[in-house]
């Protein structure tokens, strides 16, 4: 072990002969005389409670998670969650028949997110969990392309290409790059903040392997329309033109719009939605580390994606990205919806929402703001500053209520937007009223301070959309 100086813990000689590493060093001042390794592994072991302390006490330079405004990520669970996810961490979910319990939890989740997105045949239920929306995101776009090859022939002079909205998340840009897709993307024009109907249609060709819809962008908050869009693609094909899938990436918004807008038709109640991904660790209520894809039917997932594996005692269908993965996080999506039912779930997405709308109103009625989006749909709202305000900007804002233990992102719009620069609230469970009067008393605090001049008013916030 590194050590600050020369003198080193006293072991008893039965500790040594052991070789135990897990022997505990009687020492209370242990932790006063070991460094933490940096960049190589020390030369011998420390106590548990040593190791634990030092590394927990350097996480307290982390923000607060709690108190972080600017993840989508899932920073709460109850204690009976995060008990249950802590005894799984040690099943590997790619071993099914070693784990067939655990499999068949994931199924239950499967079959319960198809029920809520409407999937045709709900007995026949064909998807998978993930990491997050951005494995789901890349399985799906490989099915997407590779219905395109059925489709077209493996022509090698062809380049397929995937149309999309400025607004979606980077792991559009990835799938296009990795998978080599020419992405066709939308600019965002005047006050439309993400992907129309007609702009999508008109980016379609025979090449076009789908649309990407977003159900609830990150940038502000709102639901692109998902049936206005498919309306636009049928309309398309009609009149002889390519007939274009949908992808629905409902990373937030799949685990909202099921609950809190029903009547909303954004799902495979569309014949044209081929294929959704949600984020279980988002709006789904869970610690990061769990997403799902789901698709229409059997034939939107072509059959040579699916893997068939002889692994551990059985063969089994596998379509990841990911092999070996801790099953706590699908248990802990199973505890979640086990826990609320529907009336649950749709009592925690309603309370989110009811705080984003009512701060995003209490913002927008300060003369320095103007709100841009209103919670009403995610539970998320972007602001910029109003007109008048010309001494300080955004990223001002963001810098000073860092200081006070908030966390909110400051950035530009992308093209052709980028003359806009917001700050954007995320609203989830565990962010109360009682939290936001508090954020809202420290926001005005920043702008009393930035008005008054005792404060910076200008410069980049740190925050990387």
């Amino acid at each position: 072990m590194a050590l600050h100086g020369d003198r080193a813990p006293q072991r008893r000689d039965a500790d040594r002969a052991s070789g135990n590493p897990f022997a505990i060093l009687g020492d209370p001042a242990i932790d006063q005389t070991i460094n933490t390794p940096y960049s190589r592994l020390a030369a011998d072991p420390v106590p548990p409670e040593v190791a634990y302390q030092l590394i927990h006490d350097e996480l307290m330079l982390d923000g607060s998670a709690r108190m972080n405004l600017a993840t989508f990520v899932t920073t709460w669970m109850e204690p009976q969650a995060q008990r249950l996810m802590a005894e799984s961490m040690d099943k590997n979910m790619i071993d099914k028949d070693e784990y067939p319990q655990t499999a068949a939890i994931e199924n239950r989740c499967l079959a319960i997110l198809a029920d809520l997105w409407h999937v045709p045949d709900p007995s026949v239920v064909t998807g998978c969990s993930t990491t997050g929306s951005s494995e789901a995101c890349m399985l799906a776009g490989m099915a997407l392309k590779r219905r395109w090859t059925r489709r077209t022939g493996a022509d090698p002079t062809r380049r397929p290409n995937l149309v999309m909205g400025a607004n979606v998340q980077v792991c559009w840009e990835k799938f296009c790059n990795y998978w080599e897709v020419e992405p066709r993307i939308v600019p965002m024009s005047g006050e439309r903040f993400h992907l129309g109907p007609e702009e999508a249609a008109a980016r379609c060709d025979e090449d076009t392997i789908g649309v990407v819809s977003v159900l609830g962008s990150t940038f502000d908050g709102s639901y692109e329309p998902v049936a206005e869009i498919a309306a636009a693609l049928d309309e398309l094909a009609a009149r002889g033109g390519p007939d274009v899938p949908i992808h629905v990436d409902g990373a937030s918004g799949a685990m909202i719009a099921p609950f809190l807008d029903p009547d909303l038709v954004w799902d495979f109640r569309l014949p044209r939605v081929a294929s959704i991904n949600a984020s279980g660790h988002k709006y789904g209520l869970v610690y990061p580390g769990v997403g799902w894809v789901l698709w229409r039917d059997a034939d939107a997932l072509p059959e040579e994606l699916v893997f068939k594996v002889n692994y551990l005692g059985g063969e089994m269908p596998t379509f990841a990205l990911n092999f070996s993965r801790p099953g706590a996080q699908v248990i802990g999506q199973y505890y979640t919806f086990f826990r609320l039912g529907r009336s649950g779930m749709t009592t925690v997405q309603r309370a989110a929402r009811d705080v984003a709308t009512s701060l995003a109103a209490r913002i927008d009625a300060m003369p320095q703001f103007r709100a841009l989006t209103r919670g009403d749909q995610l539970p998320v709202f972007a602001f910029t500053t109003s007109d008048d305000v010309t001494g300080w900007d955004v990223f001002a804002v963001s810098r000073g209520l860092r200081e006070h233990g908030w966390q909110v992102p400051a950035y530009t719009f992308p093209p052709d937007r980028t003359d806009l620069a917001v700050l954007r609230v995320v609203c989830r469970h565990g962010f109360t009223h009682d939290l936001a009067d508090l954020f809202l008393r420290d926001l005005e605090r920043v702008v009393a301070d930035l008005e008054s001049g005792a404060a910076a008013r200008t410069g980049a916030s740190g925050f990387h959309h």
